[in-house]
């Protein structure tokens, strides 16, 4: 490298290519206070093709713009190409997607401000340069020798960027004028800066707004819904009225922020209170503040996930959540229209405020259904998102009768002051609302699970088949296929990660092991499959569909430990005695051979029955035997037994429609598996943490604080018990005690209101965290080791043993602590967003169960009692909703809740408890398609007040509120 002043350039001949160097000297403050000189070069080049086939003087052997670039417009009759400025890229990206938008120059200039602005649009648009049928060519003009411009004195960057995007115009447009075949193919820029529009015409360029040239498309008229609004158009079809305060600018609330006038966090809005969200604000280490809002003016037009400032209000002017249930549901979008405000309860004060500014739009495409307006010919309309934690959007569509009963997809453009809610378009449609296909399509998009097929490039470094094992692999690992090994699974399974051994050895002692499909092996570190893996973090497992992290070769094949078949494991070997005692540890990679594949059912047969003695038996009555010692130890260290009911759906053969639905029923085989994958996992965590304190990757679950317990306390109150919460094994010992004889489900709904009081257990890098306790399981360490075919935390960890042992080499991103908390952010993000989706999907199928089931009577009980309402839980269903004593349209009984009990009193003649038995009948309520309730009526305790036109229940959404805390293996 050599320095030159600014503005030396330099010619080289670079392999036959003209090249000239532009080198750009200065000097920068170091932390320490020294002077640094920094060089940055900058290489312009005169081979750089333009990418068009009319063009003769570039050789580029593949050109991408095509020589017939006609589309149907009333503006631009001629064959052209586009060019589109960031903006319009930006905002119209949905546009740029439709498959009639081709032939498409890219600009350098635009890609680099898209990818530093929006990265998600940054993804899209490289996507769609990657679809060989849309004709996207990406055009490095920065560095072209005859379309790079040095920024000028005075000059913003944005005035250069687009001064740049019309001097590549303008080159694009002089070079094909060359070519003898150009005919009447035409450059059109695309932007909607008025400013620049200007001065590209008088530059001699074409240039339109986005939205004109897009009205002028006569082939698909549908186009002109999907564009996004501007600024200008969003005045139009908005209202005069102020109804929010303005939104301060940026600089103000990075001042507020600073002072600690302002605090920063993210806006959660709830999913149960329209009027109500809190702002979860984390501040410097694990101190985090939850504050609260209510009302619309103190929402202020933020959206779910929004980065936002809030303003807190004096202490006298804190309020407490409300109990009350409100969904805005009304059919009227006035702006006019008087809003409920929230009920106050004084007895529980939190922190209040209110939204002052918006630091960061999380906006996303929302899934949801059109509502069509009441007037005739309108075209603007109302969107309902699926998700109730989104406001309703106002949407511009000709096509709103053909869009009735559809789902599709609705982007928002922005939200002014004076709109009571925000302005978007149509994105697309996904289909008929209530189809199975559909419906599963809007859940994994509403999760943002990602479930678009493995790209070629992913495929690619899959493993050539035939596939086997090769004389190196023998070399370098144990070879453990005489072992009689086998798998123990629910049934069906085929992405099989475990399998166990169990066999005594000569001096008495016992060796077991847990042998993991080595999928690291196959996975390695960077490349196109590791970082899709990376990206994707999680299987996700629906009723009756399964979106694998790893594309099927590897799930159900080469690294599933099927029986019969040799496969590459990581495998984790103890000594142990008869006490269950660990002895000696070892860790390899290894060879195996399963001898079985069983269901948990065929392995507790083959346990319970006598006759039985072979090998495989054995083994299995040998684990089977040190699980229930390493349970009760784990349980007598203080690990908690809580409970969760679950689901398990008997499908149709041929329709695939659930026929029967019960909860599932758990065996001895399942704690016994359970048991050796924690083992392991403690043991792997422990290994990886003495090698690499600084970056191993583990899983903590923090204890929650005792405020979370308070419901706990009152249900076990009431009924006359103590709940003891200063420790897990005083909860845990706590929850063993609190039995009723003439009441005997009481100690199993004790415990699922204890896992809702749970704290989301998570991954985090060891190097940036000092409190690595697993509370639900007692362990000062742990991680997951057990499952790298559908947990990707599981295939760092197998890296991080690997080098440990000498098995395999490390890499920078490995050994990177801030690399892995990232990557331990989005496996966090991902794991949620599975649970949430596997929720929604079990929702979905059990209301297509009771469609088909007509009505039901069941037992329930209720789980809690709210202001209006009882949430009440069917255990033969393991189905929970929510019965309202009050109808948006019809006047309530009297309500007396009393938030000690807490007890819901209706009418003064029947007061409700936490865990009363009821009965109800069960039916479904499909009157609106795309939120359809589960419709429950109290059977018993019978009384007039009850049977209230329109009570019902609704499948509960996602939550994490109610978090399903299984034994974390």
């Amino acid at each position: 490298m050599f320095c030159s002043r600014p503005g030396w350039s330099h010619v080289r001949l670079r392999r036959g290519v003209l090249s000239m160097l532009k080198s750009k000297t200065f000097v920068k403050k170091t932390r320490a206070g020294g002077v640094m000189k920094v060089v940055r070069e900058h290489y312009l080049r005169d081979d750089i093709w333009c990418g068009s086939e009319v063009c003769t003087e570039c050789k580029d052997g593949a050109p991408v713009l095509q020589q017939d670039a006609r589309v149907e417009s009333d503006l631009c009759a001629y064959p052209h190409y586009l060019i589109p400025d960031t903006n319009v890229v930006l905002h119209q990206i949905d546009i740029l997607e439709d498959p009639l938008i081709r032939n498409v120059i890219i600009l350098q200039t635009v890609l680099q401000e898209v990818r530093h602005r929006s990265p998600p649009v940054y993804k899209r648009i490289k996507d769609a340069t990657h679809e060989k049928e849309k004709h996207f060519y990406t055009f490095t003009n920065e560095h072209h020798r005859q379309t790079f411009i040095e920024r000028e004195q005075g000059e913003s960057i944005n005035d250069r960027n687009d001064r740049a995007i019309r001097v590549a115009a303008k080159w694009y447009t002089e070079h094909l004028n060359k070519a003898p075949s150009v005919g009447e193919l035409k450059v059109v820029l695309l932007t909607n800066d008025r400013a620049n529009r200007d001065k590209a015409e008088q530059n001699g360029l074409l240039a339109y707004r986005c939205e004109e040239y897009i009205k002028s498309l006569t082939g698909n008229p549908e186009l002109v819904d999907r564009l996004a609004l501007t600024s200008d158009d969003q005045n139009e079809i908005t209202g005069s009225k102020l109804l929010f305060p303005e939104h301060l600018p940026l600089s103000r609330i990075q001042a507020g922020i600073k002072s600690g006038t302002f605090l920063q966090g993210t806006f959660r809005a709830s999913r149960d209170n329209y009027l109500e969200a809190t702002v979860f604000v984390q501040r410097e280490g694990d101190d985090s503040t939850e504050v609260l809002l209510q009302g619309l003016q103190n929402l202020n037009r933020a959206v779910h996930q929004d980065v936002v400032a809030v303003e807190l209000f004096p202490k006298e002017q804190w309020v407490a959540p409300s109990s009350v249930v409100l969904q805005d549901d009304r059919p009227s979008d006035k702006e006019t229209e008087e809003e409920e405000s929230p009920v106050l309860d004084p007895s529980r004060l939190k922190p209040t405020g209110r939204v002052v500014g918006i630091i960061k739009r999380n906006w996303r495409p929302f899934c949801g259904m059109l509502n069509q307006s009441q007037i005739k010919e309108a075209t603007r309309h109302l969107f309902t998102p699926a998700d109730r934690r989104i406001p309703r959007i106002r949407i511009e569509t000709r096509q709103a009768s053909t869009l009735v009963g559809q789902r599709i997809i609705v982007a928002i453009d922005g939200w002014p002051r004076n709109s009571r809610y925000p302005n978007g378009h149509f994105v697309r449609n996904l289909g008929g609302a209530g189809d199975k296909d559909t419906e599963t399509e809007v859940l994994l998009l509403e999760h943002d699970v990602p479930h678009q097929p493995f790209s070629q490039a992913v495929l690619s470094f899959l493993p050539k088949m035939p596939w086997g094992i090769t004389e190196e692999d023998l070399k370098v690992r144990a070879d453990l296929r005489h072992l009689c090994v086998c798998s123990v699974d629910p049934p069906g399974c085929t992405d099989i990660d475990d399998a166990l051994h169990c066999r005594e050895l000569e001096n008495g002692n016992l060796e077991v092991g847990v042998h993991i499909a080595d999928v690291s092996h196959f996975i390695r570190p960077g490349n196109a499959l590791d970082q899709e893996a990376a990206s994707r973090g999680t299987t996700v497992y629906l009723c009756g569909k399964r979106i694998d992290m790893v594309p099927e070769l590897l799930s159900s094949n080469l690294c599933s430990l099927r029986s019969n078949v040799e496969r590459l494991a990581f495998s984790c070997i103890w000594e142990m005695n008869h006490k269950a005692e660990i002895l000696n540890t070892r860790f390899t990679k290894s060879i195996i051979n399963s001898k079985a594949s069983l269901t948990y059912a065929e392995a507790q047969m083959r346990i319970d029955d006598a006759s039985m003695n072979d090998d495989i038996t054995k083994s299995l009555r040998g684990l089977n035997t040190l699980a229930k010692i390493l349970k009760g130890q784990r349980i007598a260290k203080g690990a908690l037994t809580l409970s969760s009911p679950e689901v398990r759906f008997h499908m149709d053969s041929e329709t695939h429609d659930p026929i029967d639905l019960q909860t599932k029923e758990l065996k001895d085989t399942n704690s016994m598996v359970e048991e050796f994958m924690l083992l392991a996992n403690i043991s792997v965590a422990q290994k990886i943490y003495e090698e690499f304190s600084e970056c191993a990757l583990l899983r903590k679950h923090p204890a929650p604080p005792p405020s979370n317990y308070d419901i706990l306390i009152k249900a076990a109150k009431s009924r006359e018990l103590e709940i003891r919460i200063d420790s897990a094994k005083a909860l845990a010992d706590s929850l063993n005690e609190a039995v009723l004889e003439d009441f005997p489900y009481f100690n199993t709904l004790l415990r699922i209101l204890a896992t809702r009081c749970m704290m989301q257990a998570v991954y985090f890098c060891s190097g940036m965290d000092s409190d690595f306790h697993h509370y639900g399981l007692a362990s000062p360490i742990y991680t997951h080791f057990t499952s790298p075919i559908r947990r990707y935390s599981d295939i760092i960890v197998h890296r991080l043993l690997a080098v440990a042992i000498n098995a395999d080499s490390t890499y920078p991103d490995l050994m990177d602590k801030h690399k892995q908390s990232s990557l331990c952010n989005n496996l966090n993000y991902r794991h949620k967003m599975a649970q949430y989706a596997q929720r929604a999907s079990v929702a979905f199928h059990t209301q297509l169960f009771f469609k088909n089931k007509g009505i039901l009577n069941e037992e329930g009980f209720i789980l809690f009692v709210r202001k209006n309402a009882i949430i009440i839980l069917i255990p033969k269903f393991g189905l929970e909703g929510t019965v309202f004593f009050e109808n948006n349209d019809k006047p309530g009984p009297r309500l007396n809740f009393d938030s000690e009990g807490p007890t819901l009193t209706v009418e003064d003649q029947h007061t409700f408890h936490i865990f009363d038995r009821v009965k109800v009948t069960i039916s479904l309520d499909a009157s609106n398609i795309q939120h359809q309730k589960i419709r429950m009526a109290l059977v018993e305790p019978v009384a007039p007040f009850f049977q209230i036109p329109g009570v019902s229940v609704a499948l509960p959404e996602p939550e994490p509120e109610a978090k399903k805390l299984k034994l974390d293996r």
